[in-house]
């Protein structure tokens, strides 16, 4: 897996990496990180493509995702305490 790719973005990193004919798009915010993957033959334009695919709309809605991660995480940890 080698990086393709990093978009500055101020609340998360963003990386895309490139293996076996796949785009790996990994948000990290803290400790937590989703990762998207999909076919190189997907998107149009390399690398350039999945830039158009990260647009704003999507990226609120990772970052939405990551509040429930960090909720449900905190409520699981309170609770093992």
């Amino acid at each position: 897996m080698r990086i393709v790719a990093e978009l500055p973005h101020p609340e998360c990193k963003i990386s895309i990496f490139a293996m076996n004919q796949k785009f790996i798009i990994k948000f990290e915010q803290g400790i937590l990180e989703q990762t998207f993957k999909l076919a190189e033959t997907d998107v149009l334009d390399g690398v350039n493509g999945v830039f158009e695919l990260l647009d704003e709309a999507f990226i609120d809605q990772v970052l939405e995702i990551f509040n429930s991660m960090r909720k449900s995480f905190l409520d699981a940890y309170n609770r093992y305490e």
